[in-house]
């Protein structure tokens, strides 16, 4: 099988990159690197296609759409960085929460601001002590009257500090090491909330942040499902979650043996192109056997999940594959362009620095390796 795409979906992928090159473009993605600026134009240009809203259930908005035609999604706006893929992406997980596992009063309090691209939401499980150890946070939400009031410090929590932000933290709300987590809302304007964005060299453009909480206090009704349900609400798209990564890291390692391509071609060294010297012309050679194993990963993948199937294993192997794939494909472009590679604007360092993030960030490559083998029985 060599999921070709249908012409639905042919038609799909060549909107969306459309848009990016000429509604997004190459400089725009630089300029908001460089400044460390949150893509906001690029962002509403998106919520007004509606496509913040391809994983939002067509009866509160959104468009529905199926495993491939996200990933597909995913793919295109990574093209040019993963950051910015990453600035998009971020919210619609949240949303997508609350649309399956919270109450009717929460999404009409928030769906429709998402929706039109007003209202952003940033997810905070990582803890300075807690990072693939999630369930190990310690972070505390004590139920007081009314409200919950929350104390504890998080990290890594990307586009937190954003205007109009609602922050997804996952607490603790009782002893069990799972059952007691519990995802709560809490507006990043709270009183207690203290948002302090952190000098990076990747999410330079959605930026992450480190949070204190101290006594931040929110209305009850703010728990996404029941007390406990933490741990179910956020892996309930799990699968989701980590095949659109894989997705992004097929799109940017595209882009980066592209110009990698282009380079070696025009650049002359004692009297030849680059591309004509062996090493170099085995390098891409094994890059481009890379990149098509990955891609073909990631829609075998999302066709399964397409069909109802639980896909957890091959998700983990997607994920893993494809983001040491662009992070492989980054570094021997770094190689082959020598020191123009660390400059901005031949944007290769920009995909090295983000690549090497891929291999951390959603689960590190060490945890999708440990939950293959689980799957293998082993």
């Amino acid at each position: 099988m060599d999921f070709r795409f249908t012409d639905e979906q042919q038609m799909w992928s060549d909107t969306v990159h459309t848009f990016m090159d000429r509604e997004v473009g190459l400089e725009y993605i630089r300029k908001h690197d460089e400044s460390r600026e949150f893509p906001h134009d690029a962002y509403k240009k998106i919520a007004e296609r509606g496509w913040l809203g391809l994983l939002i259930p067509e009866q509160y908005g959104g468009l529905e759409a199926d495993p491939v035609m996200y990933a597909i999604f995913c793919e295109a706006i990574a093209k040019y960085s993963l950051d910015f893929a990453a600035a998009i992406m971020t919210s619609m997980f949240t949303a997508t929460n609350i649309a399956f596992h919270g109450s009717d009063a929460q999404r009409e309090k928030y769906l429709p601001g998402f929706l039109d691209g007003d209202t952003k939401f940033s997810i905070s499980i990582t803890e300075p002590n807690a990072g693939s150890d999630a369930a190990g946070l310690r972070t505390r939400a004590v139920q007081d009257g009314d409200s919950w009031v929350l104390n504890g410090n998080k990290v890594f929590c990307s586009g937190a500090h954003l205007p109009n932000t609602v922050i997804a933290v996952m607490a603790r709300t009782a002893e069990d090491k799972h059952k007691g987590l519990s995802m709560i809302l809490v507006p990043n304007t709270t009183d207690g909330v203290d948002v302090r964005k952190l000098d990076t060299i990747v999410r330079r453009t959605l930026g992450t942040t480190e949070i204190f909480l101290t006594d931040a206090r929110v209305p009850i009704e703010n728990i996404i499902g029941e007390p406990g349900d933490g741990w179910q609400v956020v892996g309930g798209h799990l699968e989701w979650e980590r095949l659109s990564l894989a997705a992004t890291y097929v799109g940017n390692a595209r882009t980066a043996l592209d110009d990698t391509i282009r380079y070696t071609k025009d650049r002359t060294q004692f009297g030849r192109p680059l591309s004509s010297f062996q090493v170099l012309k085995h390098r891409m050679a094994q890059d481009e056997c890379e990149v098509q194993a990955a891609r073909l990963l990631v829609y075998s993948a999302a066709t399964k999940l397409a069909r109802g199937e639980k896909v957890l294993k091959e998700v983990s192997i997607a994920k893993v594959f494809a983001a040491k794939t662009a992070f492989q494909v980054a570094t021997n472009g770094m190689q082959a362009l020598g020191g123009y590679a660390t400059l901005p604007e031949y944007d290769m360092e920009r995909y090295f620095r983000e690549a090497k993030h891929g291999m951390v960030g959603g689960g590190t490559n060490e945890i999708q390796y440990s939950i293959i083998a689980k799957q293998m029985g082993l």
